[in-house]
């Protein structure tokens, strides 16, 4: 094992040194917050290039200078060692010779966030860290929610709204708690710092932390080592809060000093024109930047108060070289396309920001013709499974549309006094979906619990499992195993054994049966034979907690009624017919959620048209593109068959449709929905509208 040069801690703010720490307190003399790593570059080996070139190409090849390197146990998708590309035709079609791109698409979760999470989440599970707190505009969310999902360690994520909803849901896969703030990221980061002092869980330090800083050091060492140990004369990078290009000049700067390349590289630091404090302060001569609310549809750039790392750049800028500037969004469209087109590199639009920075660098003749540039391409198009999570894996938290308001210290206890209810999970565990959804808007109705629901009891122990809830409610009949084997699975576990289980179901339990539950569950409640307020005061007191009404109550009597006709009531048949299964299946939730419909799921238009006769849906969901019979076929079977002819027929289809075929399908549907960017909400309402004028009709 090679041993580390960390040997110190500096504070950027009143550069006080002290001894190496990897997470340091704030600084004893001045309480500033930004730190930076004291490496002993005069130890390093001369022959320090040839020993690195044996060693397995990722980002841990460079141990020497990292501040940390796991003994063992390492968290590790092999990350980092992505390829530097020559782009030949960007350069034929800018007239500049020595383009090359690093190309972090290649990263494990496709972005340069990878090489932060990696030392980061490694470190901190060697501490004995389970548990952490990120703020982020999505890329280092993604990157922390598969490192420490592989650590074992639970993460928070707060992000704000503007972050697209497949990318909170691809946390959400990860297992990561999602908190989605109506505010700005500036605005997200203060609730999650206050979150995490609130329960005392470590919340990540951006580019102020020593070892996110660190590892993007490991970017400026694969680019000299793969330039065969030269130094490129620019380096261009899309820029937010500024930590990858502070750690890439740092890694730069150690290689300087240690005489292994010649010179710094200049820093080409690009913004979007709706958040650039940074590009604005640099142009004015400032030296410092100024706060601004982002405006901009490139919401990964969207920190407005950059701090220090305004500092550190535009000091890099005065020694070395470099420039500020910024594009506006449509520019990075733009790029976006032509990289796609004339690179065939599918980007980001973050990534297409430092290209799109680099043409106007070239325009305005900061970089001249026979000058090296490496652009980092910080990540790939990001793609996520939209329908195998629904939204209940996401916290809302509005922090209202003023920004003194939402940074009021009042505003932000009142923010994590709901987030303390919020973060209170419990899992149902029933294979009726009807019941889970009655104890759900049961227990919703008085307290803001999140409620997660499985149909099965293999479904159910990975979901306890995942989500660590601080309740379980569980049926004892379930189809592929009952709730004496689920409990009995859950109590042997370390990680769910202390997790308290409340059992209610219809079965008639026999002596035995009471005395297995007898110690493994905290309560037995019969099916139809309780008061439904008796069961959410006795919750709500199992988790130290109060009920009070968060909407208009439903009298008790009715929810008494509710409870003991589980199952009893008759709900409207809805028939799905969709070849794609997670279609299908978000389609049955979407309604199962928001009504009592009883869904019937088919995956062809034969067996659709079969169940449409045997089970006398009340309204059909129908795809258009099918793989034995079109849909438009299956439309004309259904009017001229005597069973069917008159059940309404709504559209939902991914099929393009010119007015002519749209105008078809009106005559035999109610309605054509695109499914390319569905709205749920209304859709639903579509259907309990359709639905409520054929009982009136």
């Amino acid at each position: 094992m090679v041993n580390t040069l960390f040997k110190g801690v500096r504070c950027l703010e009143c550069g006080e040194e002290r001894t190496a720490q990897l997470f340091p307190a704030a600084c004893p003399s001045c309480d500033g917050a930004w730190t930076d790593a004291v490496n002993d570059l005069s130890s390093l080996p001369a022959n320090w290039p040839k020993r690195v070139a044996k060693r397995p190409t990722n980002l841990w090849r460079y141990q020497e200078l990292l501040p940390f390197v796991p003994d063992t146990g390492m968290v590790s998708f092999n990350e980092g060692w992505t390829p530097l590309l020559r782009a030949e035709n960007l350069q034929e079609e800018l007239g500049h010779a020595h383009i090359w791109i690093k190309d972090e698409r290649q990263n494990p979760t496709g972005s340069f966030k990878d090489r932060q999470a990696a030392l980061t989440v490694n470190a901190l599970k060697a501490n004995g860290v389970d548990e952490v707190v990120l703020a982020s505009a999505g890329n280092a969310a993604a990157a922390y929610a598969a490192y420490c999902a592989k650590a074992g360690i639970k993460l928070w994520v707060f992000l704000t709204s503007s972050v697209p909803s497949e990318k909170m849901r691809e946390l959400a896969l990860y297992g990561a708690e999602v908190v989605k703030v109506t505010g700005t990221y500036d605005q997200a980061k203060k609730v999650a710092a206050n979150f995490a002092a609130h329960r005392g869980i470590y919340c990540d330090a951006g580019a102020k932390a020593i070892a996110n800083k660190e590892s993007m050091k490991t970017v400026a060492f694969e680019i000299v080592e793969q330039l065969d140990w030269q130094a490129p004369d620019w380096y261009i990078q899309a820029v937010s809060g500024g930590l990858g290009p502070i750690g890439v000049l740092k890694g730069f700067k150690e290689l300087f000093e240690a005489k292994i390349i010649d010179r710094v590289p200049k820093i080409g630091v690009v913004q979007v024109d709706g958040c650039a404090p940074m590009v604005q302060a640099w142009e004015q001569g400032l030296a410092d930047a100024n706060a601004i609310v982002p405006d901009t549809l490139i919401t990964v750039l969207g920190t407005g108060d950059p701090g220090m790392g305004y500092q550190i750049l535009k000091e890099a800028n005065d020694q070395y070289g470099g420039a500020m500037v910024s594009v506006g969004d449509g520019d990075a469209f733009r790029t976006m396309r032509r990289l796609a087109r004339i690179e065939g590199m599918s980007v980001e639009p973050a990534a297409s920001v430092a290209f799109a920075g680099f043409e106007k660098l070239l325009a305005q003749n900061f970089i001249d013709p026979e000058e090296s540039v490496v652009i980092n391409c910080s990540g790939h198009t990001f793609s996520a499974e939209k329908h195998a999570l629904e939204d209940r894996y996401i916290i809302e938290l509005d922090l209202g549309d003023s920004e003194t308001k939402s940074n009021s210290p009042l505003e932000l206890s009142d923010a994590i006094r709901e987030l303390d209810e919020q973060v209170t999970s419990i899992v149902v565990v029933d294979d009726n979906p009807q019941d889970c959804r009655l104890i759900r808007k049961l227990l919703q109705r008085y307290k803001r619990y999140r409620i997660f629901e499985a149909y099965s009891g293999a479904e159910g122990i990975d979901l306890i499992k995942q989500r660590q809830p601080q309740l379980v409610i569980l049926d004892l009949r379930l189809p592929d195993m009952d709730g004496f084997s689920i409990l009995e699975e859950l109590k042997s576990d370390e990680r769910t054994k202390e997790i308290p289980a409340i059992i209610i179901s219809g079965l008639d339990l026999d002596p035995d049966q009471q005395e297995a539950l007898r110690g493994n569950a905290q309560s037995v409640w019969q099916k139809g034979n309780f008061d439904a307020r008796q069961l959410v005061d006795y919750v709500v007191e199992l988790l130290g907690d109060e009920a009070e009404l968060v909407s208009d109550p439903t009298p008790q009597e009715q929810n008494k009624k509710l409870i003991s006709d589980f199952g009893l009531e008759k709900h409207p048949k809805v028939l799905v017919i969709d070849d794609n299964v997670w279609d299908s299946r978000l389609m049955r939730r979407l309604l199962e959620i928001r009504q009592r419909f009883e869904v019937i799921e088919t995956h062809s238009a034969r067996t659709g048209l079969n169940a449409a006769r045997e089970v006398a849906p009340d309204i059909i969901i129908l795809d258009l593109v099918l793989p034995d019979i079109r849909g438009e076929e299956v439309l004309k079977e259904l009017r001229t068959q005597k069973e069917t002819a008159h059940i309404p027929v709504i559209i939902v289809s991914a099929k393009e449709l010119d007015p002519q075929m749209r105008a078809e399908l009106h005559k035999n549907a109610e309605s054509v929905w695109p499914k390319d960017g569905l709205d749920r909400n209304n859709l639903v309402t579509h259907v309990e509208a359709v639905l409520e004028m054929e009982r009136n009709s």
